[in-house]
């Protein structure tokens, strides 16, 4: 039997999918075994345009990102489905592979390891992983002031945003949300 055909069972190597459903979802990737493959600032612009690139061209309107040496995180509102979301992620990944693998001259190696995404039902929740995502570079120790990351949205969202409306996102609290995020980064950017 199938995974998908009873909900009560789960699929023992990766997190389930459920994409049919339009709406904001927040997306974590990694890469395998946690490793460094962009661990500079060259590397970092480059998985961080294609991010956006790859968003943009498949109908993900960006709400909030960060991007890391080994790992990133999105929130976005999907388009009409979600479907494409493995796409999206897959063309994502498999250029940058294909790049990093290139720079190290090691043609082959597994670079990505796997995604989680999360349909944000409910308005706290997506506050909330607003606030994580802008923030996710002050929590890993790489700057003091989120906006001072140059990978990530918080800059961006400061700028387009009102101080009021900015104000009550920050202040909203993120310790209760469940987000699996033990990455050690890679602090030379």
């Amino acid at each position: 039997m199938h995974p998908d055909a009873d909900p009560k069972l789960a699929w023992p190597h990766a997190p389930l999918h459920r994409l049919g459903t339009h709406g904001i979802y927040f997306v974590t990737a990694a890469t395998y075994l946690k490793e460094h493959h962009f661990r500079s600032p060259d590397r970092l612009t480059v998985l961080h345009r294609g991010l956006l690139k790859v968003c943009a061209d498949s109908g993900w309107r960006l709400e909030a990102w960060a991007v890391f040496s080994n790992h990133y995180h999105f929130v976005a509102e999907s388009p009409p489905t979600a479907e494409n979301l493995p796409d999206l992620l897959g063309s994502l990944h498999e250029k940058t592979a294909k790049w990093v693998n290139k720079l190290d001259n090691t043609p082959g190696r597994k670079v990505w390891h796997n995604y989680r995404e999360t349909l944000l039902t409910f308005e706290r929740s997506y506050i909330a992983r607003l606030n994580y995502t802008h923030q996710n570079a002050v929590k890993h120790g790489l700057v003091s002031k989120a906006s001072d990351y140059p990978w990530c949205s918080a800059a961006w969202f400061e700028r387009h945003t009102s101080k009021p409306m900015i104000e009550s996102i920050y202040r909203f609290k993120t310790q209760r949300i469940q987000v699996p995020d033990g990455y050690e980064v890679h602090t030379d950017w």
